[in-house]
């Protein structure tokens, strides 16, 4: 194995570069790519920077032969062609960057007595006399997505092989880098682009090393991939299907199918989990997730495990599943010493993963599917709202059974209720939790049919809603800790929002889940009606009457809480309730912000009353809503832990003007 330390002008002379099919694709996000400029603003201009290293693979005759484009500047330039086993973020990430400068200045414009196109034509790409042939200088291989996207969206270039703009992970990334670097660079004058360039060409050193032909590339390539940013496991096992895919003894022909089935199907897992670009969906939670169904049958033997011992074992199969994968499933010895795995088998699972991949985005993203119904678009987005994480396998396994739509609404629904009843209730002891990962895996196996799931999860419902003590406990509960700081505060909210929207003359929704999930330091999504530092007379003269952790009580009951339509400074809720109503400088009022804001908007005042009649109003839609029955409105009185209100008081002054509180929720 040779090595020598390089600056990129050396690198990039007389060689052309690869990233093979068992590379991930491009990784960098922001926190990469600032440390990375950081880097090289800081460089004193006089200094080398050590970027790390750079691990070369010669590409042998036999594969350059088949590269059209290329063979003219191999074998009439000598050109040598080398795959980059290791270092290709940080590779790319610069090209990326050369390729930024040359859009930043104009084609008339040159870099340290270098134009455009002398740049271009040393780092980008080089044409065959001057023509429309062209030989990318860096690129990916043409059988992976990246090839063509970063011809066409980085470098410029105008597509011949019919692109249709495929979409992964690792496509939004490429673009995000070179749109991250073109405006850094529009900030800076000429001369100091020239820097830049100085730096990047000159005084970035990679430490280079050609790996030998008796080295295996694929082993190397996952001891190697260590640094920088970690691999996935779902990058990890590409790589070693690959390498299991020539270890099989059979014809050429065979093991070069299995190849393209690996690449052809993580080209499409890719391109689902990065197809909502907002929201790209994790790569390794939906490889676990399909580990756990597909083999969790393999990994434990039901019919030998007791049931608490089997929920055990659960809880480590989660923590484990990316072992068993890497460790005991796909390894060498299965294939040569075992034979436990087949061409076949790893053929099934790459497809497995490939029809996977398809449910579970749009299970995820339900409103980009053109096959789902409203009603099961509705309740995956409630299900999306209330948390997938315990049920996600769950209903990948139900996705895969394609039951028909009837029987799939009313699992879907039955989940969803008893997600919040599990919510509800905020600890565990108190009921007989099914490990849905398990039963995941009896589905999955046809151990279990989709209709006694539903008899199963209708036996759970009805198990907790039939329990004698379960008001009290949830009045218990809510005591000590109020419903501000229940888990499930903002799901109901929402729901409860969504509600009065349906009752509404418009369809608009009024408040983005994201936003009112995801609080920021000093802004809040749901707020305190009556402030938690009430220090003003428009406060304390409906107030003071009541002791201090009475008014601790009404501020965190539950008819206090309102949600938000746009985030507000937390110093704003401080303000009399009038004030609230109307827009003001830094802030949207109930009478303009989200329909549960337009609901109390318009009272006057607001007053433990108040609280009181909206947490009964808020009890009764969630009873209506999930079928739960808390008996009386004393006892709903005892829920919101407002039982020291009292009719007829003078603290009990309630404004009606325009109220709409004692409104039946629909």
């Amino acid at each position: 194995m040779d090595s020598q330390l390089q600056s990129i002008s050396k690198i990039f002379t007389e060689k052309i570069f690869r990233i093979p099919d068992y590379q991930r694709g491009y990784a960098w996000t922001e926190k990469q790519l600032k440390d990375f400029w950081s880097d090289i603003i800081l460089l004193e201009e006089d200094k080398n920077h050590y970027v790390g290293v750079l691990t070369l693979e010669g590409v042998p005759q036999k594969t350059y032969d088949n590269w059209g484009d290329d063979n003219w500047i191999i074998k009439s330039k000598n050109f040598e062609p080398y795959y980059i086993v290791d270092g290709q973020q940080r590779l790319t990430t610069t090209i990326i960057l050369i390729q930024s400068l040359t859009e930043v200045i104009s084609d008339q414009e040159v870099l340290n007595y270098t134009t455009v196109e002398e740049i271009k034509k040393r780092f980008i790409f080089d044409s065959k006399d001057n023509g429309i042939s062209r030989s990318y200088i860096f690129g990916y291989e043409k059988d992976n997505p990246s090839y063509e996207f970063l011809k066409t969206k980085v470098f410029n270039e105008t597509s011949t092989s019919g692109y249709n703009n495929e979409i992964t992970i690792y496509t939004h990334n490429l673009e995000y880098a070179k749109e991250f670097f073109v405006n850094k660079l529009k900030e800076l004058t000429k001369e100091e682009r020239e820097i830049i360039f100085t730096k990047i060409t000159q005084k970035l050193l990679f430490n280079i090393y050609t790996i030998s032909s008796d080295i295996d590339v694929f082993i190397a390539f996952e001891t190697m991939n260590n640094r920088g940013k970690p691999l996935s496991n779902l990058e990890l096992l590409k790589n070693r299907l690959i390498y299991l895919s020539t270890k099989f003894n059979t014809e050429d022909s065979e093991r070069n199918k299995l190849r393209k089935i690996i690449n052809d199907g993580w080209r499409g897992i890719y391109h689902y989990l990065g197809l909502n670009k907002d929201k790209p969906l994790n790569d390794d939670y939906f490889l676990n997730n399909h580990c756990s169904i597909y083999y969790g049958h393999e990994i434990f033997p039901f019919d030998e495990i007791e049931t608490n011992r089997l929920r055990r074992i659960s809880h480590h199969l989660r923590e484990n599943l990316e072992d068993f994968l890497l460790e005991s499933k796909f390894t060498l010895k299965n294939i040569t010493t075992d034979n436990k795995l087949t061409i076949t088998s790893i053929k099934e699972y790459v497809e497995s993963l490939q029809d996977s991949v398809v449910a579970w985005f749009y299970f995820y993203n339900p409103t980009l599917s053109k096959d789902y119904t409203d009603n099961e678009k509705l309740i995956l987005d409630r299900l999306n709202r209330i948390g997938l994480a315990n049920f996600s396998s769950l209903i990948l396994a139900i996705y895969l059974k394609k039951p028909k739509n009837d029987l799939k609404i009313k699992l879907l629904a039955r989940i969803e209720k008893l997600a919040f009843l599990y919510l509800l209730l905020s600890y565990r002891v108190y009921v007989n939790y099914i490990d849905f990962s398990m039963v995941a895996i009896k589905i999955h196996k046809g151990d279990m049919s989709l209709t006694d799931l539903l008899k199963s999860l209708d036996l759970q419902i009805k198990e907790i809603l039939d329990k004698p003590d379960l008001l009290d406990r949830l009045i218990e509960n809510f005591k000590s800790q109020g419903f501000y700081g229940w888990s499930g505060i903002r799901y109901f909210l929402y729901e409860y929002e969504l509600s009065i929207k349906g009752t509404s003359k418009t369809r608009k929704n009024k408040i983005d889940w994201f936003e009112f999930r995801n609080e920021k330091d000093d802004y809040i999504t749901i707020e305190h009606i009556y402030p938690q530092t009430p220090r003003t007379e428009c406060w304390t003269k409906d107030f003071n009457s009541y002791s201090l952790k009475e008014r601790k009580i009404l501020n965190n009951s539950l008819g206090n809480l309102l949600p938000l339509s746009k985030p507000k400074n937390s110093s704003l809720q401080n303000k009399c309730f009038i004030d609230k109503i109307d827009n003001g400088k830094n802030y949207v009022g109930y009478k303009y912000g989200s329909y549960s804001e337009n609901e109390i908007s318009g009272l006057t005042e607001w007053t433990p009353q108040n609280i009181l009649d909206r947490g009964m109003k808020l009890l009764k839609f969630m009873e209506q809503r999930w079928e739960l029955n808390f008996e009386s409105d004393e006892r709903r009185k005892e829920l919101l832990n407002l039982t020291f209100i009292k009719t007829n008081t003078p603290t009990r002054r309630r404004i009606v003007k325009k109220s709409n509180l004692n409104t039946p929720s629909k």
